[in-house]
C-alpha cells in the first residue's frame, strides 16, 4: 500500500535559502519516491500573526509559485491551500474536545511565542497543535516532516489519533511518524550572526533576490576582524558565512576558504564575499526567473489550487464523514 506524507507551509512572506534547503529540497526529494504527497500552503495557521487580507492573498499566491519554480510537481503531488478544506476546521473543533488544557500549556512553542509577543496571546495560538493535528488527521497521513521545534506538536497529534482510537473503541487513525530522511537537512544561518535565517530584509537570501539584491546583502553580512593565527576558533558570525559556503558551494571551493581560516591568513573576505554571491545565484536566479513566469500566469495558478483542494477533499469528506459516524454525528 502507498504510503501518505503531509506537509505545510506558512505563508508569511517569500520563501529563502533556510526555506529551501531546511524544506522545499526534502519535498523534491520525497516527491521521486512512492509516497502520495500531499503539501499545502497554511494559510489558517498564519493567521495566528498576520491577518492582513492583502498581504495574505499574496503571499499565498507567492508560496505556491516559488514551491512549483524550486521544483515542486503539481502533476506528481497534490498541493493545496489549507482553507480551502473546511473539514479540516471541523476535524479541528472535534480534536479540541480531546485535547486537555493543561497539555496544551506545556507546548514548548506556545511558551516561546508568548514570551515574545506578549501582546497577541489568541486561542488560535493556544490550540496551533490541534489545528495541526487535524492537518495531518485528516489525511490519515502516515509520515509527517518536521523540524525539531514541530516534533512536540507531532506527538500531541498521535496523542489526538490514539484517545480517539481508545475512546470510540475503533481502530481509525493512524499513529503518523516524523519521516526519516537519510540525509541530514541543512540548516541556513542568518546574514545578521543568528541562529537561523529569518524572514528579514537584512537576514536572509530570498528565492526571488536578483543579483545585485544577493550582492548587496551578502556585502552587508556581519564579520569580524578575522583569524588572529592558526587554528583560531570561528566567531558566530563567520561560522554563518561557512555554513552557507558549505551548502550553496562546492567542497572544494568550501576548502579552499577553511584552509584560508585555519592558516590564519588575513584579508581574503571579501573575495570570501564575492565566492558566496557567485554560487547563490548559480541556485536562486533560475528559481527567480521561474517565480515570475508562473506567479504571472493566474490562469496556471488558478488550476493547481483548484485541482487540489479537489483531491484533497476527496479524502479530508471521508474521513470527516466516518469521524462523525463513530462520534454518534448520524441522526438519519
Amino acid at each position: 500500500m502507498v504510503q501518505t506524507i503531509v506537509s505545510g507551509i506558512r505563508p508569511t512572506g517569500n520563501l529563502h535559502l533556510g526555506n529551501y534547503y531546511g524544506t522545499i529540497i526534502s519535498f523534491l526529494k520525497m516527491q521521486k519516491k512512492e509516497y502520495n504527497c500531499y503539501f499545502f500552503i497554511a494559510d489558517l495557521h498564519s493567521l495566528t500573526t498576520h491577518t492582513d487580507p492583502k498581504i495574505l492573498y499574496s503571499n499565498v499566491r507567492n508560496v505556491i509559485s516559488e514551491c512549483i519554480a524550486c521544483g515542486l510537481d503539481h502533476e506528481k503531488v497534490v498541493i493545496y491551500v489549507q482553507s480551502d478544506i473546511p473539514e479540516i476546521t471541523q476535524l479541528y473543533l472535534l480534536l479540541n474536545m480531546l485535547a486537555p488544557i493543561s497539555e496544551l500549556k506545556k507546548t514548548v512553542s506556545f511558551k516561546e511565542k508568548i514570551r515574545k509577543n506578549p501582546d497577541n496571546i489568541n486561542a488560535g495560538l493556544f490550540t496551533y497543535p490541534v489545528l495541526m493535528a487535524s492537518d495531518i488527521l485528516i489525511l490519515n497521513a502516515d509520515y509527517v516532516p518536521v523540524g525539531e521545534d514541530q516534533k512536540q506538536h507531532l506527538e500531541l497529534t498521535r496523542n489526538y489519533a490514539s484517545r480517539f482510537n481508545s475512546r470510540y473503541n475503533v481502530k481509525f487513525f493512524k499513529q503518523p511518524t516524523c519521516i526519516l530522511n537519510n540525509e541530514k537537512l541543512i540548516k541556513i544561518p542568518g546574514l545578521d550572526g543568528s541562529q537561523k535565517m529569518g524572514k528579514s530584509d537584512k537576514n536572509c537570501i530570498y528565492l526571488i533576490d536578483r543579483h545585485e539584491i544577493v550582492e548587496k546583502k551578502i556585502r552587508s553580512a556581519i564579520t569580524d576582524n578575522g583569524p588572529i593565527g592558526e587554528n583560531t576558533p570561528k566567531t558566530k558570525c563567520i561560522k554563518n558565512l561557512f555554513a552557507i559556503l558549505q551548502a550553496v558551494s562546492s567542497p572544494d571551493v568550501f576548502a579552499y576558504y577553511d584552509n584560508l581560516w585555519v592558516t590564519g591568513a588575513t584579508k581574503w573576505y571579501s573575495d570570501l564575499k564575492g565566492q558566496l554571491v557567485e554560487d547563490i545565484v548559480k541556485v536562486t536566479d533560475p528559481i527567480c526567473k521561474r517565480i515570475n513566469d508562473i506567479r504571472d500566469n493566474d490562469a496556471f495558478l488558478c488550476k493547481v489550487i483548484k485541482d487540489g483542494a479537489e483531491k484533497a477533499r476527496e479524502i479530508a469528506k471521508k474521513t470527516l464523514r466516518k469521524v462523525k459516524e463513530l462520534m454518534g454525528f448520524k441522526y438519519f
